[in-house]
């Protein structure tokens, strides 16, 4: 209360004082958001999905900026929070050719958390991105404690990987057909 007129004291808005977890918990629910939004947590609890946000570390990229180099060894996969990442390699000439480009809620780099062969491409920022990992050692640590969750994880990862393998070899079919057309063209 004030004291001069009794009516109620207006808040103080201090950065010292401020809500502290309000900020923490804003971040968290952008984790577990963008989880959802990725096909390999599609099929996960909230319950689920917290215990892989316990897991998650997130940096900033600035536009320009290498996430991984092609050749390294791979650690972990990637999703995008917000910002856009060009998968790519370099041609004969040192000329980077653009793969693919990924935006938000798209994921890349998910074979090394089977083993840590050397990375097929880079991935480069495109723009300022918030991008969130999920690296092998913390996912194996999940295995030894839950088992039955690091499984399901485990199984959907192997359907999209499976999915894509699928995609693969229907484009490599299709560029086998047009090259056979080409060369009875010659």
């Amino acid at each position: 209360m004030n004291r001069e007129n009794g009516a109620p004291r207006a808040a103080v808005k201090s950065p010292l004082w401020g809500n502290i977890f309000r900020r923490r918990s804003n971040t968290a629910e952008d984790i577990l958001s963008t989880l959802r939004q990725v096909p390999l947590f599609s099929n996960m609890t909230d319950g689920e999905l917290r215990e892989f946000e316990k897991l998650i570390h997130q940096r900033q990229f600035k536009a320009g900026e290498t996430i991984f180099w092609e050749g390294e060894p791979g650690v972990g996969m990637y999703i995008i929070q917000h910002g856009a990442v060009a998968i790519c390699k370099h041609n004969r000439n040192d000329v980077r050719e653009t793969l693919v480009l990924l935006h938000d809620g798209e994921f890349f780099g998910e074979l090394a958390l089977l083993d840590e062969s050397p990375r097929s491409a880079s991935a480069i920022a495109e723009q300022n991105s918030q991008i969130i990992g999920l690296f092998r050692p913390d996912l194996f640590g999940l295995l030894e404690r839950k088992p039955r969750l690091g499984n399901k994880f485990l199984f959907q990862l192997a359907l999209i990987i499976g999915e894509r393998l699928k995609q693969t070899n229907t484009e490599i079919q299709n560029l086998r057909a047009q090259l056979d057309r080409t060369d009875v063209v010659l």
